[in-house]
């Protein structure tokens, strides 16, 4: 008989005992995705025949999924031998499952299809929508049945935040705070890690790094619910794919990223942001980010904003890929008065963010009427504003975008991408 001794951090102990609600929350190196991922391993040894569905509430490929955490747990306790890592699931001992889902692929009707799981764990909870809770809660009926969630709060309104935290909690239920401080094996990496964000991202440390819900200025012309409300699975056909570039003047450990964002205008005449591959880096290196970007998504043209570098920056671009259509764009007013147009667009519900994108939304809660509160450059949100200013031409300068046209906002010039260079 072979014996597993799997240490337990103490402040995980309390979800031991069976509960039918269990919820972990903190900030970044508590441990707490790997506690649960052990924990399903462990069940599943102890109980054959174990059935679990790890979900999200948006998962584009098996890599966004717990799988790799999960098949590193089994390979970790030395028990590879009873387990069956497939291409896009796990068989447990005695011929039970670990499944891999995004919640907001499920219909009522198709979510049924996992009444039959011991466990439902959701990770990056904080993304869970209020229709996803809804849904999911009710399914799960098999006697003993339990729902697990783990998350870094953004904010009081995330549905699994007011689920477990927001005034009475749900019956049966046991929630725990974890940060590195409870991580007996927070790793040196991650502690140099966590030095540096302090020093240098000080108004978002608290919630990266300690669980706190994510900074949100005063006036902030983008807030959570917002945000929350404009998340998709998924895109239509694009009519239109752009790639925005916000280029950062220098290239050292304390400067600004470069803003990269890949966005489209949707046949539904949405807009919808795809990818934000922002960076710190030298030029040639946003440059090739930038070209991979073009040839990943067929893109139609790169928008670049040309104030700190002039010239410079296309050619940076055209020195790789000479024939690459460029619309060089220019500021001539402030930060959040070209932002403005932007978020309204996203309060009438016009434009999307395929998942979530923490970074570059935490930016976003922090620009005001008054500028942007947050610390350093707001470079990913002047990516953004960038690409759908560009998709949205039309409506933001009144009228039709044509070379040479001049607004309130900016200077725009397209290339000719054939043109000598």
């Amino acid at each position: 008989m072979t014996v597993l001794r799997i240490p337990t951090a103490k402040v995980f102990q309390p979800l031991l005992q069976p509960s039918r609600y269990k919820g972990v929350y903190g900030g970044r190196g508590s441990g707490k995705s790997r506690f649960f991922a052990d924990l399903i391993v462990e069940t599943s040894l102890m109980r054959p025949g174990f059935r679990a569905a790890c979900l999200r509430e948006v998962q584009g490929t098996l890599r966004d999924s717990v799988y790799q955490l999960l098949s590193d747990s089994i390979q970790k306790m030395g028990v590879g031998h009873l387990f069956k890592c497939q291409l896009n699931r796990i068989i447990t001992p005695g011929n039970g499952v670990l499944i891999f889902q995004g919640l907001q692929d499920h219909t009522a009707e198709s979510i049924k299809s996992l009444e039959g799981m011991d466990v439902a764990w959701v990770e990056e909870a904080q993304s869970i929508t209020e229709r996803s809770l809804e849904i999911l809660t009710p399914t799960l009926r098999a006697e003993n049945s339990e729902l697990w969630f783990s998350w870094n709060p953004r904010s009081a309104f995330d549905a699994v935040d007011k689920f477990f935290r927001g005034g009475t909690a749900p019956p049966d239920s046991i929630c725990v705070k974890a940060n590195y401080t409870d991580n007996p094996w927070f790793p040196k990496v991650l502690e140099l890690e966590r030095l540096h964000n302090l020093k240098t991202r000080p108004e978002r440390y608290p919630h990266v790094w300690l669980g706190e819900y994510e900074p949100t200025a005063i006036g902030a012309i983008w807030t959570r619910v917002i945000l929350q409300a404009c998340r998709v699975a998924n895109c239509p056909d694009m009519q239109r794919i752009l790639i925005a570039v916000d280029p950062a003047v220098t290239n050292s450990d304390i400067s600004d990223e470069h803003g990269i964002m890949v966005g489209g205008l949707g046949v539904d005449g949405k807009g919808y942001l795809i990818r934000d591959g922002s960076m710190k880096g030298s030029p040639l290196d946003w440059a090739r980010r930038t070209i991979s970007y073009y040839d990943e998504f067929d893109a139609d043209a790169v928008v670049v904003e040309v104030n700190q570098g002039g010239d410079m920056v296309s050619q940076t671009l055209r020195s790789l890929r000479p024939s690459l259509p460029i619309i060089q764009v220019r500021a001539t007013r402030g930060k959040h008065v070209r932002a403005e147009p932007i978020s309204a667009m996203y309060e009438q519900g016009q434009i999307h963010h395929l998942g979530t994108f923490s970074e570059l939304e935490g930016q976003m809660v922090q620009m005001t009427p008054a500028g942007y509160q947050g610390h350093g450059s707001p470079d990913r949100v002047d990516a953004l504003v960038w690409l759908f200013t560009e998709l949205f031409s039309s409506i933001v300068y009144g009228q039709k975008n044509n070379v040479g046209i001049q607004s309130d906002y900016l200077v725009v010039t397209e290339y000719n991408p054939y043109a000598s260079v």
